[in-house]
């Protein structure tokens, strides 16, 4: 199988360890059955995928959907396009890139989740992954069956209606992303592009001004639709014009207003 071989020790625990050298067992989760668990992990997972209203026994059954976890090294695949999905992952910590390769070998790179969202939403149905996940930085994801999970969802209609919001999410961001590769020039779409980044770590609780850059600048053209000597001159445009500077992978946002209002052609900054 695509996710390698699971074991379980002598405390019943179950290590899945991903079919790659570059990628190492961390602690899990015991086996069903599995007691509630009431890890921060677990509360944060559950504000992305049930409502605050479901009861007690609604979490504890969704913790039970959360057997295990791997860590992937940095550029390790977590999964590769073309294979039949079993699990929706959902990252604990680090980030990744989805990259999209077409028949003549062009890439595209199509998000960059990171923590605190999930990860092959794609194929939710069990069909084939459109997408390869490779890891940013040494990241860990936990890994929810689908199955399970789509049994839980028929039973109950927050969980559903959560999974039909995140899907309704992919396709937005997916024509957002369209509509920016059609209407604006190479300094406009990288302006989005950080704004984009601004927002999610504003979101975590880190500055909205000052971040680091886990992606290269070779990514960031393929997520933008702009060659990489491109990236270089746009970067130097908008610093030039006292909007943002990059020192290596350093992101400084010098003035947010004004990096907004450059956008302001009726697209919203990615979420």
């Amino acid at each position: 199988p695509p996710l390698g071989n699971a074991s379980v020790n002598e405390a019943g625990v179950c290590m899945m360890l991903i079919t790659t050298h570059q990628t190492r067992p961390v602690m899990s989760f015991p086996l069903l059955p599995q007691p509630s668990v009431k890890t921060a992990d677990h509360c944060a997972i559950r504000e992305v995928f049930l409502s605050s209203e479901c009861s007690e026994q609604v979490c504890e059954r969704f913790d039970e959907l959360i057997t295990h976890t791997v860590r992937i090294a940095k550029g390790a695949e977590l999964y590769h396009a073309g294979v039949n999905a079993r699990y929706l992952y959902f990252v604990r910590s680090g980030s990744f890139k989805t990259v999209l390769v077409g028949e003549q070998g062009f890439s595209l790179v199509t998000g960059f989740p990171m923590s605190a969202e999930p990860i092959g939403l794609e194929a939710i149905t069990g069909e084939p992954h459109v997408c390869s996940a490779v890891a940013l930085e040494d990241s860990e994801v936990y890994m929810i069956s689908y199955q399970r999970l789509e049994q839980l969802a028929r039973e109950v209609p927050s969980l559903r209606l959560s999974l039909s919001r995140m899907l309704s999410r992919e396709i937005t961001q997916g024509q957002s992303r369209l509509y920016t590769l059609w209407h604006y020039n190479a300094e406009e779409r990288l302006a989005i592009f950080m704004l984009g980044l601004s927002k999610r770590f504003a979101q975590r609780g880190y500055s909205a001004h000052r971040f680091l850059l886990r992606m290269s600048r070779e990514d960031i053209a393929l997520s933008i639709g702009v060659r990489s000597e491109t990236i270089c001159r746009a970067i130097a445009r908008l610093r030039e014009m006292s909007l943002m500077a990059v020192e290596g992978r350093s992101v400084e946002i010098m003035d947010l207003p004004l990096l907004k209002a450059l956008c302001q052609r009726g697209q919203t900054p990615e979420s």
